[in-house]
């Protein structure tokens, strides 16, 4: 399984806009091959700061499938009009110890 984490900067004044997108996006998301689950937090310090984790079962159900899918141009102009500057996306896998 594979973690995908996003840090958003969100555009001052436009949170609850991007609440109200992100609330539909979560929608497409969910509906991709490999998706798991995601959850969308909001950073106590810095209240136009969000992390966007995502659960994929594998690194190309997020970088082919869901970026290469139509569904993804959707998501595009639902959210990454929000953001200043564009998010910085990494892949995480678990570390058995």
């Amino acid at each position: 399984m594979i973690h995908e984490i996003a840090l958003l900067h969100i555009r001052p004044g436009q949170t609850a806009e991007f609440e109200t997108a992100f609330a539909r996006a979560q929608q497409i998301i969910a509906s991709m091959g490999g998706y798991v689950r995601h959850e969308l937090q909001r950073c106590l310090e810095d209240d136009h700061k969000y992390a966007l984790l995502v659960w994929w079962e594998t690194l190309e159900d997020h970088t082919q499938g869901f970026r290469g899918s139509p569904e993804y141009g959707e998501w595009r102009s639902l959210l990454h009009h929000f953001y200043d500057p564009f998010p910085t996306v990494e892949h995480y896998a678990r570390v058995d110890l």
